[in-house]
């Protein structure tokens, strides 16, 4: 408890500059110290000033300590995938290099910071005029390799969401719907997918996503499933899930 009150006290005289006060004494804000200061603010529910003061601390702190456990997790996702894209690219042959994305997609650990840091190389390769032709090739390849592996791991009825909502006309969407509750053999392949689903999932989709959209839960989706939820899409998304009670519940 001693402890709990001194880091307190520290943090309230170093209020103004609380990120470097967590950054240094960042294991010291554990749970139990924020529970501490629970149980204050609790005692001085006489002390209306004394509250808000706690509790102000207690925001700032918490606020402070989210931001830098961010960075740190930003910071050896990075090295995490600059470790993986190295070894993927010292690979003997452009098969193995291959697998070894294949692998990592399997294990879940192809992520969005080594797609970027694929997808930038890949990038930067294009403007080079230093870089010999079969580089860029190569760079390529694993770019494409990288990309339709990370598309597999997309739920199919985010990408048949993803495909419906591309189109514009109504028309086009209704038989794109159609196709798609048309049950037949599935392909994922590298310039088109054939997948299909089942009204009801397709309408669950929707209704999760809108749902964590007007209940402000963006952060209870996977990623693939968040970047329906602009408000330039959500919209669409209305006309769509009326299309399916319509036509196909």
């Amino acid at each position: 408890m001693e402890r709990h009150n001194e880091l307190f006290s520290f943090a309230k005289a170093n209020e103004t500059d609380i990120y470097t006060v967590v950054t240094r004494r960042r294991k010291d804000f554990t749970l139990d110290f924020f529970q501490h200061l629970e149980l204050l603010y609790q005692a001085s529910y006489q002390q209306p000033d004394q509250q808000n003061d706690i509790a102000n601390i207690a925001q700032k702190c918490a606020a402070a300590v989210e931001a830098y456990d961010k960075t740190e997790e930003e910071e050896e996702a990075v090295v995490a995938a600059q470790m993986k894209f190295e070894d993927i690219l010292n690979s003997p042959s452009l098969d193995i290099a291959r697998n070894k994305i294949d692998e990592l997609a399997k294990r879940n650990e192809l992520d969005s910071t080594l797609m970027l840091m694929i997808t930038k190389a890949w990038a930067a390769s294009k403007e080079s005029s230093m870089m010999k032709e079969e580089a860029k090739d190569i760079l390529y390849h694993l770019y494409m390799v990288a990309r339709g592996n990370m598309q597999r791991l997309v739920p199919k009825d985010v990408r048949i969401l993803r495909h419906v909502l591309t189109l514009k006309d109504p028309k086009e969407q209704l038989a794109a719907l159609t196709e798609a509750f048309s049950p037949g053999a599935e392909l994922e392949g590298k310039d088109v997918d054939l997948l299909y689903t089942t009204p009801e999932q397709l309408y669950k989709w929707i209704v999760i996503v809108l749902d964590a959209y007007y209940n402000n839960q963006k952060n209870s989706l996977m990623k693939s499933a968040q970047e329906l939820m602009s408000p330039s899409t959500i919209g669409r998304l209305e006309a769509l899930k009326r299309t399916l009670e319509k036509q196909f519940l």
